[in-house]
């Protein structure tokens, strides 16, 4: 059978798989609506802590023939989904499930103890060939995330760190200021940093077959004003005036701030004046707020903050 052949069964087993989460779903690929595809990607999501982008799906789920099989991690995923560790064990076991099918019941007396010893000289031999393969791929690696201007590390929470391989963004963890990424050089890949204090930043990781060794520490550039601003609302200034005439500076006079209230509430707006009035007079609430998204103007001055209260 070829891995085109297993793949179409993959597909058949994806969409069993599916219909014992939503039964009232009849049909097949073809009649698979763009709802489908959402709660397909996460149900996905949920089993596997991976995601598959609706693009995807329409790409090499959707038709009723494919020309190509697609990536191996995308395999992985899927053959995961439905209860395999892996494109190699899901495509080994169905390997045996049709030899055995397709062997005539009159012959099977006849090749019962030469198919045990082949089973026993193919295992260990299939164990060796994924052991021999892991071993080929890269290490992850470690990057080191420093401020650039201090030179410290920064704080897990005020940065997000992306891989993104094709059309799948995962994010990665961030454990004392550090991230591990994969360094397979068969895939198209990028590291997408993003943060409300620190300018976006993206590092190339392999382009178009060229691969790039993984940095082992990426220095991100804070923004000023926003790290002002952070300040501004942890401290315990006293001179209110000095601090009114500061933030005059650094905010824009359309400025507009919402709040995320906790418990889902809703949320609250300011603009600069009500917002600069609660920054001026540093309260217990105010230090418990956490900023999640800053925008600049064309001058750089804060424009649009969006805040979460813990």
């Amino acid at each position: 059978m070829t891995e085109l052949e297993k793949f179409q069964e993959l597909k058949q087993k994806v969409l069993l798989k599916y219909q014992e989460h939503h039964p009232f779903f009849q049909g097949t690929w073809k009649t698979f609506s763009s709802q489908d595809i959402q709660n397909l990607i996460g149900l996905i999501e949920e089993k596997c802590k991976q995601t598959i982008s609706e693009k995807w799906i329409y790409t090499h789920l959707k038709p009723e023939t494919n020309s190509k099989i697609p990536r191996k991690d995308m395999l992985n995923i899927l053959s995961e989904f439905v209860g395999f560790s892996g494109w190699d064990e899901f495509t080994f076991e169905e390997k045996i499930v049709h030899e055995i099918e397709g062997t005539p019941s009159e012959q099977v007396e006849k090749s019962k103890i030469s198919k045990k010893w082949l089973l026993l000289l193919f295992i260990p031999l299939a164990l060796v060939v994924v052991f021999f393969s892991k071993k080929e791929e890269s290490k992850p690696k470690t990057i080191q995330l420093n401020n650039e201007y201090t030179n410290e590390k920064v704080n897990a929470e005020e940065v997000k760190v992306f891989e993104v391989k094709d059309s799948v963004k995962q994010e990665l963890e961030i454990k004392e200021g550090k991230v591990q990424v994969s360094n397979n050089g068969n895939e198209k890949s990028k590291l997408v940093i993003q943060s409300p204090f620190y300018e976006p930043k993206t590092i190339v990781i392999n382009s178009n077959g060229t691969t790039t060794e993984p940095p082992k520490r990426i220095d991100l550039k804070p923004d000023d004003y926003a790290m002002m601003l952070k300040a501004f609302m942890l401290s315990d200034i006293k001179d209110w005036q000095t601090r009114k005439e500061q933030l005059n500076k650094i905010l824009s006079d359309n400025l507009e701030v919402i709040v995320m209230l906790k418990d889902d509430l809703g949320a609250e707006y300011f603009n600069k004046s009500e917002f600069s009035q609660k920054l001026i007079i540093p309260t217990a609430s105010l230090k418990k707020m956490k900023i999640v998204e800053i925008k600049n103007d064309a001058t750089d001055k804060i424009q649009f903050i969006r805040i979460k209260q813990e």
